[in-house]
C-alpha cells in the first residue's frame, strides 16, 4: 500500500518543524527522507506512526485516511512497523522472544523463521547482549517485518553501526525488503545511504520538501544547487555574467562550459564536479593550498586571491609552488539563482 501525505504542517509551540509537506511513498518501494538534523524527517516519521498526533493535513494509507486533525489512531492500532536506531530489543528476552512478541499466539512458531530470513538462523535462543550491533539491527528488522505490516517505518536504523559493517547491512536491509514487497520510509541524514538504499529520495530543509524524485532524477537534474552538492559530489561557487563567459573568482569560465540556460539574473550560484575540473598554470591564478595524492589522480585545493576555495581532482601533475587558474569541462556546469 502506498503512504500519502497531504499538506501536513506541525509546529512545537512557537517552532515550525513542517510546512504543507506533501508526497507519496508508492507501494513496495523504499522512500528516504533525508536532511539534516531539524528539518522535520523524524517528525514526518513520528506522525505516520501515531507518535505525534496531527495537527494539520492528513496522511492517507492505501487510499484510506490514516490519520488526521480528527483521528489520530495509537501506533499499536496502525498497520506500521517501526525500526529505531538502537534497535529497541528487550534485553530481557531472547531473539525468538523478540520476534515473537506482536504476532498471535497461533503465529509465534513463525519467529524462527523470519529470524533465519534476516540471516539469524538457529541464533533464537540467544539474548540481545550476545549479538554484535549489525546482528541486532536485523533481529530489530525480523521482529518489525514478523507481524507484516502495510508499511515499514525506519528511524536512522544503520547509524548505530561501524561505517563497513553499515554498508553490507543496508545493501542487504535492501535486497530483503524488496523481496518482502514492503512500503518502506526510511529517515537519514546520509546521501550515501539514501542514494544506495532508496528507490525515491525526499529532500527537505527547514521542515519543507526542496525535491522529491529517485536517486537519478536528483543527481541529473538537480532543483538547487545546493541538491546537486549533496548526490553529485560537486561544490558550489560565486558566477557572474560577462559577455565573454563566466566570471569565477578562480577565472572566466567559456559558456560552452554550462548545461541548459544561465538564470536571468545577474549574479548566480555554479554547481561543478571535481572532477570535471582542469588545472591550468596560471602566474594570476590561484595559489595551491594542498596536494592530496589518490592513486593514479590527486585531489587539489586551490584557494584565490579573495579567499574563495575550489576542489580539484586530476590525474596531471601539479605544483605547489605554482599559481593555476581553472577551467571546467564542456558542459559540466549547472547554473542556479541564488535563494
Amino acid at each position: 500500500m502506498s503512504l500519502e501525505f497531504r499538506h501536513i504542517a506541525h509546529a512545537y509551540g512557537q517552532v515550525q518543524a513542517l510546512q504543507d509537506v506533501s508526497f507519496t511513498a508508492p507501494a513496495g518501494e523504499i522512500t528516504c527522507l533525508l536532511g539534516a538534523s531539524g528539518c522535520g524527517k523524524s517528525t514526518l516519521l513520528g506522525l505516520a506512526a501515531g507518535l505525534l498526533s496531527v495537527q494539520q493535513g492528513e496522511i492517507v494509507l492505501g487510499g484510506e485516511v490514516l490519520a488526521d486533525a480528527q483521528r489520530c489512531p495509537p501506533p499499536e492500532a496502525r498497520p506500521v512497523g517501526l525500526v529505531f536506531q538502537d534497535g529497541a530489543l528487550f534485553p530481557h528476552m531472547t531473539l525468538a522472544a523478540n520476534v515473537a512478541f506482536g504476532l498471535p499466539k497461533a503465529r509465534r512458531s513463525e519467529a524462527e523463521n523470519w529470524l533465519a530470513r534476516v540471516g539469524l538462523a538457529g541464533m533464537g535462543a540467544r539474548y540481545p547482549h550476545e549479538l554484535s550491533g549489525g546482528q541486532q539491527q536485523r533481529a530489530a528488522l525480523a521482529r518489525a517485518m514478523a507481524p507484516e505490516p502495510h508499511v515499514l517505518l525506519m528511524d536512522e536504523p544503520f547509524a548505530s553501526v561501524d561505517i563497513v559493517l553499515r554498508r553490507r547491512l543496508r545493501r542487504e536491509c535492501r535486497i530483503l525488503l524488496r523481496e518482502a514487497g514492503a512500503t518502506v520510509v526510511l529517515v537519514t541524514h546520509d546521501p550515501a545511504e539514501a542514494l544506495d538504499i532508496g528507490d525515491r529520495i525526499a529532500v527537505m530543509e527547514a521542515g519543507r520538501i526542496v525535491q522529491f524524485g529517485t536517486p537519478e532524477e536528483l543527481y541529473e537534474t538537480p532543483a538547487t544547487a545546493a541538491v546537486g552538492a549533496i548526490f553529485g559530489g560537486a561544490q558550489v561557487i560565486a558566477g557572474a555574467s560577462r559577455e565573454e563567459g563566466l566570471d569565477t573568482p578562480f577565472g572566466l569560465w567559456p559558456l560552452g562550459a554550462l548545461v541548459g540556460e544561465l538564470p536571468d539574473v545577474a549574479a548566480f550560484d555554479l554547481l561543478v564536479q571535481a572532477d570535471r575540473l582542469v588545472p591550468v598554470a596560471d602566474v594570476r591564478g590561484c595559489r595551491v593550498r594542498d596536494v592530496h595524492p589518490m592513486g593514479a589522480r590527486s585531489r587539489v585545493l586551490l584557494e584565490s586571491g579573495d579567499g574563495a576555495t575550489i576542489t580539484v581532482e586530476t590525474a596531471l601533475p601539479v605544483d605547489p609552488a605554482k599559481s593555476y587558474s581553472v577551467l571546467p569541462d564542456p558542459e559540466s556546469v549547472r547554473a542556479f539563482a541564488r535563494s
